[in-house]
């Protein structure tokens, strides 16, 4: 991607006012950012076996014999979830090889919804709660009248 740009102001040489600058790599806060970001992002994580999804392109699966470890891109915050602890390891060592990186811990929050762990009873969940209380305010709805779920109460979900 070839971006050019004015000549920032106090910088610019007499007599060579008509000249652009040649970008050498992208600024944040162009619109080219996000996109060359993603790009070299995308080009990076494939080079490591994860293979993007057909669905959702911000959205990587590596699997190794029984392990398998998903990456979930945003913006520039990752999401990593997997079944072997050790290849999570393996994979935050690589990513932080490869890019600036910080490990925040275990998400608690992930866009506002709150993720929710049993780990005696190996449950895993997604409370939206919040997310959805914080729409409501938004639209100035906090005090409508709540209704019930066109759906069984108490209904217990399966693989099956």
């Amino acid at each position: 991607m070839d971006v050019r740009t004015d000549q920032p102001e106090g910088f610019t040489a007499v007599g060579e006012e008509q000249k652009v600058c040649h970008l050498q790599r992208s600024i944040y806060g162009l619109k080219q950012a996000s996109r060359r970001w993603n790009t070299h992002f995308d080009e990076v994580i494939r080079g490591y076996d994860f293979i993007k999804n057909d669905y959702d392109p911000c959205v990587y699966k590596k699997i190794s014999g029984s392990s398998v470890a998903y990456l979930v891109l945003h913006v520039d915050d990752i999401l990593l979830i997997g079944n072997d602890v050790k290849m999570l390891g393996d994979i935050k060592a690589w990513l932080s090889t490869q890019f600036s990186m910080k490990d925040m811990g275990e998400a608690s929050y992930i866009l506002g919804i709150k993720v929710y762990r049993d780990r005696s009873r190996r449950l895993l969940g997604l409370i939206q709660s919040s997310y959805i209380e914080k729409l409501l305010k938004r639209f100035k709805m906090e005090h409508s009248k709540r209704g019930l779920l066109p759906m069984r109460h108490g209904i217990k979900l399966s693989k099956k």
